[in-house]
C-alpha cells in the first residue's frame, strides 16, 4: 500500500478526496490503467474488425453473413462503450462539459452511421465503399482526439 513511512496518510499525490476511504484512493490508479488498457484493445480490436468486415464488403464476401460477424461486433462495441463511460466517470471528464469528449461523441455518432451504411444500408456498391472510407477518416479522428485532448488534433 502507498503509505507515507510514519504516517497512516497516503503520499500526497493520492489523497482519499471527500470519501475518507483511503483504499479508494489507493486502487484508483490500478482501475484507471485496467479500464484505459481494456478501452484501448477494444478500440484496437474494434477498428480492426470494421478493416475486415469492410474488406470483406468490398470483396463480396460470403463471410460477412455468418452469425458470429454479426454478433462478435456488437459484443466487441458494448465492452469498449462500457469502459468509456467507466472512464469518464472515473476522471470526471463528461462530454458537453469538456471539448474533445464532446468531439469523441459527435465523431462516434458519425463513425456509427457511416459503418452502418458501408456494411448494411449502402443502396449501391460505390455507397458503400465510400462510406467506408469515410468512416475509417473518422475513426482516425477519434483516435487522434483521443490522444491530444483537443478538438482540432495536431493542430497549434
Amino acid at each position: 500500500m502507498i503509505y507515507q513511512q510514519h504516517s497512516r496518510r497516503p503520499r500526497e499525490n493520492f489523497h482519499a478526496g471527500n470519501s475518507g476511504d483511503i483504499r479508494k484512493c489507493i486502487r484508483l490508479p490500478e482501475t484507471y490503467i485496467l479500464l484505459k488498457y481494456l478501452h484501448l484493445s477494444c478500440v484496437a480490436l474494434s477498428g480492426a474488425g470494421f478493416v475486415l468486415r469492410g474488406a470483406w464488403m468490398m470483396r463480396a464476401s460470403a463471410m460477412l453473413a455468418r452469425r458470429w460477424v454479426r454478433i462478435a461486433p456488437h459484443l466487441l462495441d458494448t465492452v469498449l462503450l462500457a469502459s468509456a463511460i467507466a472512464l469518464a466517470l472515473l476522471i470526471g471528464q463528461y462530454p458537453l462539459v469538456d471539448p474533445w469528449l464532446t468531439a469523441k461523441v459527435l465523431g462516434l455518432i458519425a463513425y456509427i452511421v457511416l459503418g452502418t451504411i458501408a456494411l448494411r444500408r449502402g443502396r449501391t456498391r460505390a455507397v458503400r465503399i465510400a462510406a467506408f472510407w469515410s468512416a475509417l477518416l473518422v475513426f482516425a479522428y477519434i483516435v487522434a482526439v483521443a490522444m491530444t485532448k483537443s478538438v482540432l488534433p495536431y493542430v497549434d
